[in-house]
């Protein structure tokens, strides 16, 4: 005869005697606590909020969004960073713990460098070539250990006087995906295309800050024995572009006046200063002289969140003069500046109208952040101009495209880190076909 299956007691197993074989601990006072603490952190947003406590933004993006229940498990993933972000004593608490390892160890807290963030709005991590159309790696595919490797590199390099560098500018000149020739003749087939179909075109590139700031930098960082002579043959090949609009002799003569770099020490892109620099620089190549009856006067200041003290955990300001541009010498021009970068922001209530000192012909000018950090004053040089994010190329392409296509002027605004290291979208070829082949079907001479 067998023995008739055991069946489990009709209680739960925590409420057994310890001696049954099937008692199984609740853990008591600890499971306790943990329950405690874990209602404390997810309800300590909602409590701050109702005594008036308001987070800030700390980081290089804004404060996550309460999850939604439509999200599925979307919502219980999402919650925790919710809760992170209303902390209204988040910010004290990094500042804290950056001064204690600056103060006890010498070296930063261990925040941000190897995150998935940047400090880049609108600048793609990662290779985004390809986009589902013709796309290609170059040299994409040797991974980095296959170069060297990469240790010791950090996002963030902490250089002299309290200046701060982006480490993708000199990582990206030691691990390249691409030969910054390849990447170069790639970027002339967009001139040619564009200037075959009876357009103009102007390619510029904004300098790295370890270009035109190298002064600051440490005595010993990982890639010095590299970069720097990367830097040397990058500028000597940029200099043979045709259609190419140099930014440095500018950045230097705006230097020497300010008796400063027109960059900021604790982010990584150009002041004001640089912004307006680059609006000039922009309109003289289009039409030589156009700029004789500008003025730039200052009328302020203005303040955001460095990016690269945000990668480190750090909320330190960058202040910079803010300008009127007036092109007439008499009528600011300025706009709002950006608060996204994503699709096409077209600028055209003056279009068809003379305006002394203001481009007439439609211009598409598609850039990066440093475009971004420039949109208040780009839009004043013209009566009609449309600003493009490349790194969102691959969500608005027909939009691109269409833009190219109706404008007379094209205007390509780059960053020297992205061009060294070949990661552009705007070389993907299957981007240049389409381009090449819109602008042939589309002269317009």
């Amino acid at each position: 005869m067998t023995d008739a299956p055991q069946k489990l007691p009709p209680v739960h197993e925590a409420w057994l005697p310890r001696e049954h074989a099937l008692y199984r601990p609740r853990h008591g006072r600890r499971q306790l606590t943990a329950l405690l603490c874990a209602v404390v952190f997810f309800s300590a947003p909602a409590l701050m909020w109702v005594f008036g406590g308001r987070p800030g933004e700390i980081e290089n993006r804004a404060l996550a969004g309460f999850p939604s229940i439509s999200d599925g498990w979307g919502f219980f993933t999402g919650f925790p960073q919710w809760a992170t972000d209303q902390l209204v004593f988040r910010a004290g608490a990094i500042d804290a713990a950056d001064g204690i390892s600056h103060g006890l160890f010498g070296e930063p807290a261990p925040m941000g460098q190897h995150g998935d963030g940047g400090p880049i709005p609108g600048v793609p991590d990662g290779p985004q070539a390809g986009d589902g159309d013709g796309g290609d790696s170059g040299n994409g595919d040797r991974s980095e250990d296959d170069q060297g490797g990469s240790a010791g590199y950090v996002e963030v390099i902490e250089g002299k006087d309290g200046w701060l560098y982006y480490g993708d500018d000199v990582k990206a000149k030691c691990f390249p995906q691409r030969p910054v020739e390849e990447t170069l003749q790639r970027l002339d087939r967009i001139r040619h295309a564009v200037e075959a179909s009876g357009r103009r075109f102007v390619l510029t590139i904004a300098p790295d800050k370890t270009t035109m700031v190298p002064q600051h930098l440490p005595d010993s960082y990982a890639g010095k024995d590299c970069a720097p002579e990367a830097t040397k043959k990058f500028w000597r090949l940029a200099e043979q572009q045709r259609s190419f609009q140099d930014l440095r002799p500018s950045l230097r003569d705006a230097a020497d006046q300010l008796g400063e770099p027109p960059y900021y020490a604790n982010d990584t892109h150009w002041t004001d200063d640089g912004a307006v620099m680059l609006t000039r620089d922009v309109a003289e190549a289009i039409q030589p002289g156009v700029t004789d009856s500008w003025r730039s006067d200052g009328v302020g200041w203005s303040t955001t969140q460095g990016d690269l003290a945000s990668m480190l955990g750090r909320t330190e300001p960058k202040a910079s003069i803010r300008y009127e541009l007036k092109p007439d010498g008499r009528t600011d021009r300025t706009h709002d500046p950006l608060t996204r970068f994503d699709g096409p922001e077209r600028y055209d209530a003056d279009a068809g109208v003379d305006i002394e000192g203001v481009i007439g012909a439609p211009t598409a000018l598609i850039g990066d952040s440093f475009t971004f950090a420039s949109s208040r004053y780009l839009p004043a040089a013209f009566n009609d101009l449309t600003l493009l994010s490349y790194p969102q190329l691959g969500k608005h392409k027909k939009d691109t495209l269409d833009v190219f296509v109706r404008s007379e002027v094209v205007v390509v605004q780059t960053v020297e880190r992205s061009v060294a290291e070949g990661d552009l979208p705007l070389i993907d070829e299957g981007f240049v076909k389409e381009l090449e082949q819109a602008m042939q079907r589309n002269p317009i001479r």
